[in-house]
């Protein structure tokens, strides 16, 4: 934990309030090392949780105003809306997160009947692809669990900020954002099958390589992209297959199965989006098995070939992805490099061997700015814990 953020917000909380906050709480992002697009098709998913998230300090009102202040957008000021109050603040699009969570932990049963002020700072690279929003999310869902002595299942609070995500703020993405920011641990990986909500934790031990973040620093929104436009297409895909085959995702079948049938999608894009949606699931399943394995070299190999399909057959990468995963998989001894997240800008992820993670970064830094004009960030992932209260602000 960065104990200067924290002093960092505790400060500000004091100047915003004139009040000292009582607890500290950190989420994290996360990168999803394999798997891409296939959460809300109901096939796997392979992500981590990062050290990089979103820190907050808070205290319970005795009224029932919600007053929030973010780092992030110092411009806003203090935003205040009464706890029950959840329509929409359409200028202030970070509250939105938090107020859809209230919704729906309201919409559950929970009771919050009294207000509370919150600082937050995050330090993830915002619209990145990695999953600032769900991080925002379950950090609202830790406060409050703390704050008022809920005792709601952690199930419920990563299910809380899925709700917020699709229902209120209106991006229909799977549940995996949110499952492993609530569930994630250092030095692991979840493997989770979105259909049945199964999961496992898997050891990362990579040896002499580690994963580097590649940022195009191309900021996109998920709500204003085409995510939407791939859920509905994987869907009408679904609803072909199911004239023939009692399957109810296209996590239900195997690429076998899937090309004995794939005349029942007559749309040929439609067609594209399926066999992404069915191969990336085999490749997931295929990569934690290599991975547990120790075989690196087959673990990358499947990243590149992720990268190749949601390119060619999910069409979600562009001109900047490709250009950083392309330089990276140049690299000398890197073994594979795949976007990662939503696409259409953000991150990208690539094995690189330790020692050369600065030539690395120059090179394929210098490819990025000859392509695009502008400078790609990278930084070396570190694993950390879930969504947590980290403890009473007396003890910082």
């Amino acid at each position: 934990m960065k104990k200067q953020t924290l002093h960092n917000i505790v400060t500000t909380f004091k100047t915003q309030f004139a009040s000292e906050p009582t607890d500290m709480f950190f989420s994290p992002g996360r990168v999803n090392l394999i798997g891409e697009h296939t959460d809300y098709n109901g096939g796997h998913v392979f992500p981590i949780t990062l050290t990089l998230g979103t820190y907050g300090v808070a205290k319970r009102r005795d009224d029932q105003l919600v007053r929030l202040y973010s780092v992030n957008f110092p411009e806003l000021g203090v935003i205040s809306f009464a706890v029950d109050d959840f329509s929409k603040m359409p200028a202030h699009n970070w509250v939105n997160f938090i107020k859809g969570v209230l919704k729906a932990l309201a919409d559950l049963g929970y009771v919050i009947d009294q207000g509370f002020e919150l600082v937050i700072e995050g330090d993830i690279p915002i619209a990145s692809g990695l999953s600032s929003s769900a991080s925002l999310e379950l950090l609202i869902g830790v406060v409050i669990q703390k704050l008022f002595g809920l005792k709601i299942p952690r199930l419920q609070l990563v299910m809380a900020g899925h709700q917020a995500e699709n229902d209120f703020i209106g991006v229909k993405t799977g549940l995996m954002d949110q499952f492993s920011v609530g569930f994630g641990a250092p030095n692991t990986a979840i493997f989770l099958d979105t259909n049945t909500l199964g999961y496992r934790l898997v050891p990362v031990i990579l040896r002499n390589f580690e994963i580097i973040i590649m940022n195009t620093n191309k900021p996109r929104s998920l709500v204003t992209s085409k995510y939407n436009e791939r859920v509905n297409e994987t869907q009408q895909a679904l609803t072909a297959l199911q004239t023939e085959l009692p399957i109810k995702s296209l996590g239900d079948i195997d690429a076998v199965t899937f090309e004995a049938h794939q005349q029942l999608i007559k749309d040929s894009t439609l067609l594209k989006r399926a066999r992404h949606a069915v191969s990336e699931n085999q490749r997931t399943i295929e990569a934690v098995k290599e991975l547990t394995h120790g075989d690196l070299v087959a673990f990358g190999a499947l990243l590149n070939a992720s990268h190749a399909s949601l390119r060619d057959d999910y069409d979600v990468t562009g001109i900047e992805l490709d250009t950083l995963v392309t330089a990276a998989q140049a690299f000398p001894g890197v073994l594979g490099a795949r976007m990662t997240g939503a696409g259409f800008g953000g991150c990208a992820i690539a094995l690189v061997p330790q020692q050369s993670r600065s030539r690395f970064q120059e090179q394929v830094g210098a490819r990025f700015h000859e392509v695009l004009g502008y400078d790609a960030s990278f930084f070396a992932v570190q694993i950390g814990p879930g969504a947590q209260w980290i403890g009473a602000v007396k003890t910082l």
